[in-house]
This record gives C-alpha cells, sequence and structure tokens, in this order.
C-alpha cells in the first residue's frame, strides 16, 4: 500500500489520513524492490483534484507503485491548475523515454456527447494507446476512456436517451478471471455516462473473438470486457469514485438547468453511502498484481524484459518514440 510522491505534494496528508502509505523518491530508492511505473492520462476536469480519487484505490494494493501523470500536448487543461500541470505531469514522450510503463491508465473526460474524431486530442490519444497495445502489459481505461478503447476495437458507442446515473448491481461472468475473479459474485458499481453499447454488439465481438465479457447488469449493459489479448481493459463505471461524488454531479447538472439527469439511481442525496467500496479496492489490486505477474514473470516480452531489475529493463523502440515526438497538438 505504498504510493511514491513528491515531499510536497498537494494530496500527501488526505492519502496518509486514508491509511496510504505515501514514500518520497529517495525513499523508494533505499528499498529493495522496483516499484510499478503506472502512466495514467488523466482528462478528468480539474485533474489535479481528480488525482487523489485515483491514487486512494490505486494506493490499497500491497504493491509498491510509481504513478506517472501524464500531458496530452493538444489537450489544454483549462479548468486545471496550469502550474500544477506544468510540475507534475510530463509527456507520454519523456514517461517511456528511459524505462517502459508498466500499466496505462486513462480516465474518464467530458467529452463522451463528441464524436471521436472530433475531440480535441484525439489523434494523440490513439498513438499513445496503440504504442502502449504493443509494449504496456495493461491499459486500464474507465468510463470514456474505456468506450476510448472499444473504440479502437472497432466497437462503436452509441448515445442513450437519458444519462446513466447511479450506482447498480453487477454480475461476475468469468469467476476465475485473472483480475475480475475475485470480486463478489454479484457487485455494486457507480454509473456516470451518457453513451454505452448494445448488448448484441458487444456480444457480436466477443463470438468474434474480439473480447472477453466480464460482467453484466440487467440495467447497465456489459460494464467490464476486455480485449482477448488482454492488454485493453475496459471498466464502463466509475468504481473510484466517492458518493459524494454522484451528489456532487447531480447538483452541478441541476444548476446548469439539465433536464436529462435524474437523482442518481440507488443514492440517498441527503445520506450518500458507499456500497462499492469492496469491489473498487478489490479491482484495482487485483490489476495491478495482473501487471507485476505480466512484467515479472515475462508474460508480454515486448518493451518488458523478464526480471523486475531496473537494470533489465531495456528503453522504448527509438522508431516509435520518433512517431510520439511528431504529433502535433491541436484539433482533428
Amino acid at each position: 500500500m505504498t504510493v511514491i510522491l513528491p515531499q510536497h505534494y498537494h494530496a500527501r496528508r488526505a492519502l496518509e489520513q486514508a491509511r496510504v502509505v505515501c514514500i518520497t523518491p529517495s525513499d523508494a530508492e533505499r528499498q529493495d524492490i522496483r516499484p510499478l511505473r503506472i502512466g495514467i492520462l488523466n482528462v478528468m476536469p480539474k485533474a489535479e483534484s481528480y488525482e487523489y480519487t485515483l491514487l486512494k484505490p490505486l494506493g490499497r494494493s500491497i504493491l509498491q507503485i510509481e504513478p506517472l501523470w501524464i500531458r496530452l500536448e493538444s489537450h489544454t487543461y483549462t479548468s486545471s491548475d496550469q502550474g500544477h500541470i506544468q510540475n507534475l505531469y510530463v509527456t507520454f514522450e519523456d514517461a517511456v523515454r528511459r524505462q517502459p510503463l508498466d500499466g496505462l491508465l486513462l480516465t474518464g473526460a467530458p467529452v463522451e456527447t463528441i464524436p471521436f474524431e472530433e475531440v480535441q486530442y484525439w489523434n494523440e490519444l490513439v498513438s499513445i494507446l496503440a504504442y502502449a497495445r504493443r509494449n504496456v502489459a495493461s491499459t486500464l481505461g474507465i468510463c470514456w476512456g474505456g468506450m476510448a478503447l472499444a473504440k479502437l476495437l472497432d466497437i462503436e458507442k452509441l448515445m442513450l436517451d437519458k444519462k446513466l446515473f447511479g450506482v447498480f448491481q453487477n454480475r461476475n461472468l468469468q469467476r476465475d478471471h485473472s483480475i475480475i475473479g475475485e470480486t463478489d459474485d454479484i457487485f455494486w458499481c457507480p454509473q456516470s455516462r451518457h453513451s454505452g453499447y448494445s448488448e448484441e454488439a458487444l456480444e457480436l465481438a466477443a463470438n468474434a473473438g474480439t473480447l472477453s465479457l466480464l460482467s453484466h447488469s440487467p440495467t447497465t449493459g456489459y460494464t467490464i470486457f476486455e480485449s482477448t489479448d488482454q492488454r485493453y481493459l475496459m471498466h464502463l463505471g466509475h468504481p473510484e469514485y466517492e458518493p459524494e461524488r454522484l451528489v456532487y454531479e447531480y447538483q452541478r447538472d441541476l444548476e446548469a438547468g439539465r433536464t436529462d439527469v435524474e437523482p442518481p439511481a440507488n443514492v440517498d442525496v441527503e445520506n450518500p453511502v458507499n456500497t462499492w467500496r469492496s469491489h473498487r479496492n478489490e479491482f484495482y489490486s487485483q490489476w495491478l498484481k495482473f501487471i507485476y505477474d505480466a512484467v515479472s514473470f515475462g508474460v508480454w516480452p515486448l518493451g518488458h524484459a523478464s526480471s523486475m531489475r531496473p537494470s533489465m529493463h531495456p528503453t522504448a523502440p527509438s522508431g516509435e518514440l520518433a512517431d510520439l515526438a511528431r504529433i502535433s497538438p491541436g484539433n482533428d
């Protein structure tokens, strides 16, 4: 349960109060273990505030992780603290220059009503995700991030008649799965999205050998699935959310005058409680364990050596880095 953070990281005290062990890079160097390098493409509004939301479950793992906050050069981050972004976030090219990433996480984003090709940073993101599929043990997409991964598998999203919003029961479809297997047979998870997929489309992709379907809800449909090579893991929910976040989003939408949003299902907005914490903690911990096993035992030969020792890691392929360097910021 250890996260490597700068000494004066803004959310350090809050994380420590949440029982997440935080150590400095110099402390980490004195430990006889190499942390997992997890790249995080954080495209949520107010990025600096959302960091805590992600680090809290990631920090529950027994494994030591080093989060690398990755800045998209074609994204403006207008709602975020620009100084914070400049000081803490690095480009993807810089993140993989000396050592490869072990895992990559792509957050949700408030752009799901926009066609992917019209998202300002889509071209850059496609290049990064394509590189990750070849060179990173596992890439996890949350909500819109999961839809972005599905798009790269040629699975098209559908706009919903109204926002899917609230906390819903899901059934674990693969109890022997390396990541979802330890989750309860029935578990709760928040959803907050305006788009999704028809069950027929996902079942067709599964029958074609493109996807493995991992969880299902009668209300929300298939919510967790992965590419059959296990490089892309898609979770359409927000397991990292706290209940107060759902209340905040509901009040925000009301103040914005939106008429397509109802109160979050199965949530008491006056007294919200967390009914999905065990799923959240288990899901992220097992994802990190899957990555650890993959890079430790040489399951993924591309971009990784068969040892956890830093000296055994090759640098990223220069040709692909050169391709990334040529990605130009701006609209698609």
